[in-house]
């Protein structure tokens, strides 16, 4: 199997503990390093209070990288990924379910993938066109895929957020791919810049130390001009034109 899309990066932002400027970022993809455990949460100081205490941290960080793309951009579609989603939150419902608490309706609401995309709605008074996915290791291409099709009806941009929270310790047997929490912001737009491929080879070349997201800031931040992603029997290419 085959398949070729195009598209311009517009803008981008990201965030993770301790690295919130582009020149924290610039640092980072020379040297990348596992950023230490600590609970450091973005500043979304320009929702008011009331909203900001319904936001967990893995919804602070989409919101500390969307919000600024979304500037000026009514009726932006959304595409929000996160293989895990809010672990730490699902953990404690399960705790209390585990100790025959009752469980907080209010917590299990947020706790839900498409939760991040239902308060954005709602804080921004958005009505555009949102979609959750919860993929796998190739999320953040999929996510792609999903605002290239949003492009092609004729939406004049995309908003791609990719997120990740760190989750608790109990589930690090199972979950690997979290080196630290982050987000990651793509406002994209139609164009030819960026070209993304998908193969299928026989043999498909070694995985990443690094989530591909975070692969794809590197790329970003160093100029280069080609980052290629195996996961299972799938290789993507990112091919930079210009």
């Amino acid at each position: 199997m085959n398949l070729l899309i195009n598209f311009n990066i517009a803008q981008w932002r990201a965030w993770a503990p301790g690295l919130e400027s582009v020149d924290d970022w610039q640092a980072w993809s020379r040297q990348p390093v596992i950023l230490p455990v600590n609970d450091a949460a973005p500043d979304v100081s320009f929702l008011p209070p009331m909203q900001r205490r319904r936001l967990s941290r893995l919804a602070r960080m989409a919101f500390s990288v969307g919000w600024p793309l979304a500037e000026g951009r009514p009726d932006l579609p959304l595409v929000f990924i996160s293989r895990h989603g809010e672990t730490p939150r699902t953990f404690e419902i399960l705790k209390d379910l585990a100790a025959d608490q009752p469980l907080s309706p209010t917590q299990f609401s947020l706790s839900v993938h498409n939760a991040v995309i239902g308060l954005w709605s709602i804080m921004r008074n958005e009505t555009s066109e949102m979609t959750a996915l919860a993929a796998t290791g190739d999320g953040l291409e999929h996510g792609m895929l999903e605002a290239a099709a949003l492009l092609n009806e004729g939406a004049p941009a995309v908003l791609l957020v990719i997120t990740e929270e760190q989750p608790p310790k109990v589930y690090e047997p199972w979950v690997d791919d979290v080196p630290f929490p982050y987000a990651i912001g793509l406002l994209l737009t139609r164009g030819d810049d960026w070209q993304l491929a998908l193969s299928t080879p026989q043999v498909p070349p070694s995985g990443s130390d690094w989530p591909h997201a975070l692969d794809l800031l590197r790329t970003l931040l160093n100029n280069e001009t080609t980052c290629q992603h195996a996961w299972k029997n799938r290789v993507w290419t990112w091919q930079r034109n210009r």
